[in-house]
């Protein structure tokens, strides 16, 4: 009987020969992540259970990174908890501020996620991994209580689309463009609780970075999760990187999908979000002249070296607009310290810019960016909600790392085709 990958993946994890969509199993968990917003609760709903022991310590990774280093004495007692509880059940996977970074960053760079993997996680960009050709998907605290506890959790089968993307990328466009594209197209909810298979000869060619930022985002359709056909790219990543055995899977040729969604790259320009739905997506020659107050490089989605690359390709011997914020914020110390290796700081520094210590910060409206009323910021976030990023009555316009740095370059929505 034939299956997609994700079938294929959650089948295996239920040890069951064959599920559809629409069924619902118990399925086993690889990985079980939790964050300093999300953890803290799925610890006390852990304790109030009962329970005197996760299932594996080595299964669990818990990374604080929204709000630490603690920028209030809230943060600090949400670390508290969460570092508490790491040393009461010697979690393997505990990451203190100097060796922590963006979650969704770190995982795959740590090797703790891997092909064929099932991860969970309480924050919902855990579909990030799926980049790898794993299931990965966001759940509620109290699900990754229950994951901690039992090693095991209960899902309904997801029905797949599957999106084929043909011909070659033009200048400047990279997996963010594809994406926020393809969200436009279909809209915030139109993956709604589907699998986002992504292919096609385009996708073949795309580096791993780029299949992070858009398996990403799969969120931002409403995806249950997002998810690539293994491959040599994948093999080279993973390869020595990789903590535990791992298993590609692929999709059958003949395996039935919700739909079938081709699209042509070579049409695709580098793409902005507008306020205040990632799916409000249009091509930088129709943004018009709109003036803007900050540019934000990094988060999980873009702040990998492969992205602090391109911007500082654009910034080189440039300076940021009078009045512009340019912050940058490399996703994990690994990419932190590359980045300054490779003489990309001084390019930053040089161009204006002020370089954060890796965490979530400004993407949810956290710290190191807030937005006051009636400010505008790019970013290279995957959300645009209304006071996402700070007041209500602020502005945020997602985009690829090449927009956001000619942006900050040019005080205004800009390609760097336009400076």
């Amino acid at each position: 009987m034939t299956m997609t990958i994700t079938e294929k993946i959650l089948a295996r994890h239920a040890d069951l020969d064959l599920v559809r969509p629409g069924m619902l199993i118990n399925a086993r968990v690889d990985i079980a992540l939790g964050n300093d917003i999300t953890a803290p609760i799925a610890i006390d709903v852990f304790r109030k259970a009962g329970a005197k022991k996760v299932f594996d310590r080595d299964r669990i990774v818990l990374v604080p990174d929204h709000f630490a280093p603690n920028k209030d004495i809230e943060s600090a007692e949400q670390c508290k908890i969460m570092r508490d509880f790491a040393h009461e059940h010697q979690i393997s996977h505990y990451f203190e501020v100097g060796e922590a970074g963006v979650e969704h960053a770190l995982l795959p760079e740590k090797g703790i996620v891997g092909p064929g993997d099932l991860v969970v996680g309480a924050d919902s960009h855990t579909c990030t991994y799926g980049a790898l050709g794993a299931f990965a998907t966001g759940v509620g605290s109290t699900d990754l209580a229950a994951a901690m506890l039992t090693g095991e959790l209960w899902f309904k089968v997801p029905e797949t689309m599957k999106f084929v993307y043909h011909g070659k990328l033009r200048p400047w466009v990279g997996g963010k463009d594809l994406i926020l594209h393809t969200i436009g197209r279909i809209g915030v909810d139109g993956a709604l609780y589907r699998t986002m298979e992504f292919t096609g000869e385009a996708i073949r060619e795309l580096p791993m970075s780029d299949r992070l930022t858009m398996a990403n985002m799969a969120i931002e359709a409403g995806g249950k999760n997002g998810i690539f056909i293994p491959d040599a790219i994948t093999e080279a990543y993973v390869r020595g990187r990789a903590e535990r055995p791992y298993e590609f899977y692929s999709s059958d040729s003949d395996a039935a999908y919700h739909s079938v969604i081709e699209i042509d790259v070579g049409k695709i320009e580098p793409q902005v979000s507008f306020p205040h739905l990632p799916s409000n997506a249009r091509g930088i020659s129709q943004v018009g002249d709109v003036r803007i107050d900050q540019s934000i490089i990094g988060s999980c989605t873009n702040g990998r070296i492969e992205d602090l690359r391109v911007a500082a390709s654009i910034l080189k011997g440039r300076h940021a607009a009078r009045g512009m914020r340019l912050i940058i914020l490399p996703a994990t110390p690994t990419v932190y310290r590359q980045a300054m290796h490779e003489g990309l700081f001084d390019i930053f520094l040089d161009a204006g810019a002020v370089i954060s210590l890796p965490t979530c910060g400004p993407c949810l409206g956290g710290y190191m960016g807030i937005l006051a009323k009636g400010e505008r910021s790019v970013a290279t976030t995957n959300r645009n909600f209304a006071g996402r990023m700070g007041h209500p009555g602020s502005e945020v316009y997602l985009a690829g790392p090449a927009v956001a740095a000619a942006t900050a370059v040019a005080g205004r929505l800009a390609g760097p085709d336009q400076l």
